[in-house]
């Protein structure tokens, strides 16, 4: 056997033992199988490397530290099933909530996520208007400030927020600070300094091997979620970090639409038990939660409102698909309309059936996607599943938001919205830890349906004429990357 032979046949070695690791150790969904096999096949050394990387899932060992770091407490599962036994009774549910109940007892059996009642929640659709909200709330903080952001940079309102981090810590405040590793590539190790030598804490999701920034063999699973809570009474969600061109700065995808929410009241128990489950996993600190509790983290909620309320995280690290499975039962529960607004749309044949099953049902799908670009690969697939879309007929209307859309949201008859940190994507379902807050009741989704209005008139619909006047390399490109859809 000449050279050549032999490094063929040790690489059609390696790609088979890949495959059966894939089958039967990781149990890879067959879609994926796929993706890896084009890449293996087609790029047999960097496809191994990459495979390597970020293909091969985390470890067992990784996802049994990330469990036994979850806040646990006798009194919060009680609860639960209190919940669990009450939203299953028909003659025990409130009227009020009726309409929804079907999804509340879905996030609570699924989720293991509580219904909060008592709950005030404010939306912000740009970048200015919630750090400006955020920087008075930090001014304000008295005991804590506990920050989790996929992006912190060392930018303009990156600075903006560090100052006043720095500031409160040297007052006294307890400054916890838990960023991305892959999201903060670009900001430097020093700039966090500050706030350590000020007397905070800060901590690295998933931090590179040896201090290495380009060594992570964890670089495919991220920490996407965007948590603020504040003396333990009032939290932040949403898609906006602290970045300038969040803040609709960066000319090229300008003008930035997004979406956040600030929340006071009882659910924000949910946010903080979320960041301090990463922030235990992350500090290997073992402090308990009646430890955490009277060190004032966690405190009982006041709302003069009652909005209803769940918080639900996913990740990795779960069987389940939490955040995922619960879009699809929104997606299966609609009625009448159906709104979603993300900057990827990559679903996954489940999902499409799903939007197809509320096709079929007389239900009408309005999807907003931006217009303009961020990361290209992705954006091809994006407009392949959009086609695919509009496949489905008359009442599936596609949007091309004027500018690039963040926000992600989605919403069902003026009975549910969720809105948080996960886009429509494999991504965001799969891969990154996320996080999402799911509001009940008209009076918010009415204040939703006209952030979906106002978007819509500053958009243009899409429709078949559209990909039909698309360049050939631009089809070639589509179907393309649409092969790489389960790994985007």
């Amino acid at each position: 056997m000449n050279l050549i032979g032999l490094i063929v046949f040790v690489l059609f070695c390696i790609n088979i033992f890949l495959v059966i690791a894939m089958v039967f150790i990781e149990r890879k969904k067959p879609e994926m199988i796929v993706s890896w096999l084009i890449v293996l096949t087609f790029l047999p050394i960097l496809g191994f490397i990459l495979y390597i990387t970020i293909g091969s899932g985390l470890s067992y060992k990784t996802k049994r530290m990330l469990k036994n770091k979850r806040i646990y407490t006798k009194e919060y599962e009680e609860f639960i099933s209190k919940q669990k036994i009450r939203y299953s009774d028909e003659r025990s549910k409130p009227s009020k909530e009726k309409d929804y109940s079907e999804l509340i007892l879905f996030n609570l059996n699924n989720a293991n996520s509580a219904y909060f009642k008592n709950n005030d929640v404010k939306v912000f659709t740009n970048g200015i208007e919630k750090i400006e909200s955020l920087k008075k709330d930090l001014l304000s903080a008295k005991q804590s400030i506990n920050l989790l952001y996929y992006i912190f940079a060392d930018d303009e309102v990156g600075n903006e927020i560090m100052d006043i981090l720095v500031v409160k810590a040297r007052q006294g405040v307890k400054v916890k600070l838990l960023y991305d590793s892959v999201g903060c590539l670009k900001t430097k190790r020093s700039f966090f300094k500050r706030l350590e030598k000020a007397g905070g804490e800060v901590a690295e999701f998933f931090p590179p091997l040896f201090g290495l920034r380009l060594v992570n063999l964890k670089i495919n699973y991220r920490n996407h979620r965007k948590i603020a809570v504040i003396d333990g009474k009032i939290a932040y969600t949403g898609g906006i970090n602290i970045r300038d061109d969040h803040m609709g700065k960066r000319k090229k995808l300008s003008p930035w639409r997004d979406t956040h929410i600030r929340v006071v009241g009882d659910a924000v128990y949910g946010f903080a038990t979320a960041f301090f489950n990463d922030w235990r996993f992350c500090k290997k600190h073992s402090q308990t939660f009646d430890e955490l509790k009277k060190q004032g983290y966690f405190k009982k909620g006041k709302s003069k409102n009652s909005l209803g309320m769940q918080v639900v995280s996913s990740g990795p690290d779960l069987t389940s698909k939490p955040i995922k499975e619960s879009f699809i039962r929104m997606i299966l529960s609609a009625k009448e309309k159906l709104y979603i607004e993300t900057p990827y749309f990559i679903p996954d044949e489940v999902v499409m059936q799903a939007l197809n099953f509320a096709k079929a049902s007389g239900v009408e799908i309005n999807i907003i996607i931006p217009s303009l670009p961020d990361k290209m690969l992705v954006y091809m697939a994006t407009l392949a599943h959009i086609k695919d879309v509009l496949t489905l007929g008359d009442g599936v209307n596609v949007y091309l938001y004027n500018g690039f859309i963040h926000s992600k949201a989605i919403m069902v008859d003026n009975k549910v919205v969720s809105v948080g940190s996960c886009n429509f994507d494999n991504r965001s379902f799969s891969l990154n830890f996320e996080l999402n807050a799911y509001l009940y009741g008209k009076e918010i989704c009415q204040k939703f349906s006209k952030i979906f209005s106002e978007d819509i008139s500053n958009s243009k619909p899409l429709t078949k004429t559209f990909f039909k006047r698309k360049p050939w390399y631009s089809k070639i490109a589509q179907a393309f990357f649409r092969l790489f859809s389960p790994l985007l």
